[in-house]
């Protein structure tokens, strides 16, 4: 959720250096956003470039939520089918409120 948010705050930022509006209260605010979501970002990336294109080739963090168990798409005791009913009700409850 907070990855959505920071794309929206990215073209923020662009909308106002467009309209000469970075000196104004809103990207402080923003910039605070950002200090916060980012507090916990270490590691390092490694990025290719050739023909003048970028591209991610590594990412490692001590802090990385990434599980190599967990992203398999093999079942075990980490996920079961019941698991998605619950995922599928927890978000279509906005739905469910509106009577949709």
């Amino acid at each position: 959720m907070t990855t959505a948010y920071k794309q929206q705050v990215a073209l923020k930022y662009a909308e106002m250096v467009y309209y000469g509006q970075w000196f104004c209260p809103l990207r402080e605010a923003l910039d605070a956003f950002v200090a916060s979501t980012q507090r916990k970002v270490t590691g390092s990336v490694r990025v290719k470039c050739f023909k003048g294109r970028a591209t991610a080739a590594s990412a490692t963090s001590p802090n990385s939520l990434y599980s190599n168990k967990l992203a398999s798409f093999t079942m075990g005791a980490e996920y079961t089918p019941a698991d998605a009913i619950g995922f599928i009700r927890l978000f279509g409850l906005q739905m469910r409120g509106r009577g949709e």
